[in-house]
């Protein structure tokens, strides 16, 4: 009963791993070109206007959050209400979450929860039998 139970648990944990949507910066220029490319398609697709909210981590540790105004070839602005707009360039990024992005993370998520729950239930009966 014990090991039914860990295994489930190192599955879960496992797949947590595989889904997390943190994005990782190293010191590869390659790597951080390829993550700028990543981001600047990832604003694209959000676009601009007020609908197009964002919560944006960047390397240095400071995080925005607001609305994109307006996009550019190597850097975008962020509209906040409170604190005005900030021009931020792609590879200054470390992480953004978008409207696009939630929906988009949500239907993996609840792929891979039922991908999940499918295979302890075929783990649980190939033991049963």
């Amino acid at each position: 009963m014990l090991n039914k139970i860990l295994s489930v648990a190192i599955i879960f944990l496992l797949l947590n791993l595989a889904v997390a949507p943190s994005v990782w910066a190293s010191g590869n220029a390659e790597k951080e070109a390829k993550l700028a490319e990543k981001v600047k398609t990832g604003i694209a697709k959000l676009g601009t206007g007020k609908e197009a909210k964002v919560k944006i981590k960047l390397k240095n540790g400071n995080k925005m959050k607001g609305y994109i105004s307006e996009i550019g070839e190597e850097q975008f602005i962020v509209q906040n209400e409170k604190t005005g707009e900030s021009v931020v360039s792609y590879s200054s990024v470390k992480q953004i979450k978008g409207n696009n992005l939630s929906k988009q993370t949500a239907i993996i998520i609840g792929f891979v929860a039922f991908f999940a729950v499918l295979v302890i239930i075929l783990v649980a009966q190939k033991e049963n039998t």
